[in-house]
């Protein structure tokens, strides 16, 4: 399954991440697209994506300059989401129909 996007997956604590992005996309689709290879992907939390922002090397970096969904839904239309930058992240809320990039995580 993870042939047709290009990734494997390393472990991060209790985190298995995938080493490549699946593309951008809106909230929606995003949320799909990690439900779709099942077995318990999902978009990460703002915590667990803060982690892989502390991990990027480990995990293949962050190529997208659109930032990345977390699961954290704040209202009806706007999510958080987070963009690396060097010593961090930055969060914000954008609207859930807007595109950013989506990295699938999954816990064990």
């Amino acid at each position: 399954m993870f042939a047709s996007c290009g990734a494997s997956t390393v472990k991060i604590g209790n985190l298995e991440v995938m080493t490549k992005d699946l593309g951008n996309m809106n909230w929606y689709d995003a949320k799909n697209a990690c439900e779709k290879l099942g077995d318990g992907w999902r978009l990460p939390t703002k915590d667990e994506l803060n982690i892989l922002f502390e991990h990027k090397e480990k995990i293949g970096g962050f190529d997208s300059l659109y930032g990345y969904w977390t699961s954290t839904g704040t209202g009806v239309n706007l999510a958080w989401y987070s963009y690396p930058y060097p010593g961090g992240a930055n969060y914000a809320t954008r609207n859930k129909l807007n595109t950013s990039c989506v990295r699938a995580v999954r816990a064990f």
